[in-house]
């Protein structure tokens, strides 16, 4: 097995952990709604997620470890790819949006403060900022 093997089955368990973390946010009321479903499946799309892992991690989500991560720099980076991925699709629904504040608060943001950061980072994404402002921004957004 070469170093690059390793990398990409590195990256590969990363984004499936990520994908099923964000499938067990979409479960928290028992349910996957149509929309919800959809932004899953763009999602494993942009993750690169095979049908197969998609189905298995759908059935199994609960056995993914959540890896949130610890720092506020990767939580915001990860914000990031999830919002542009939001603004990419041109998701205006309001059941997605709310999939992305669940998503917020499992990443870690509170709850009472992720409606907020999420519409700052969409505000933000819909600009064309790129990462190093998103974090620069959203690190002040309240001063």
């Amino acid at each position: 097995m070469s170093f690059s093997d390793l990398f990409d089955s590195g990256f590969k368990k990363r984004n499936e952990d990520h994908f099923a973390a964000i499938v067990r946010v979409a479960m928290d009321d028992g349910i996957i709604t149509q929309e919800e479903k959809a932004f899953l499946d763009r999602l494993a799309r942009n993750l690169d997620i095979s049908e197969v892992d998609y189905e298995t991690i759908l059935k199994n989500y609960k056995k993914h470890p959540i890896n949130a991560p610890h720092s506020y720099d990767l939580r915001l980076e990860r914000l990031y790819d999830l919002s542009r991925m939001v603004h990419v699709d041109t998701i205006k629904d309001e059941d997605e949006q709310n999939l992305l504040k669940k998503i917020g608060v499992g990443l870690g943001f509170h709850p009472e403060n992720v409606k907020y950061i999420v519409d700052k980072a969409l505000t933000l994404v819909t600009a064309g900022v790129d990462l190093d402002t998103f974090i620069d921004e959203m690190k002040n957004m309240n001063k």
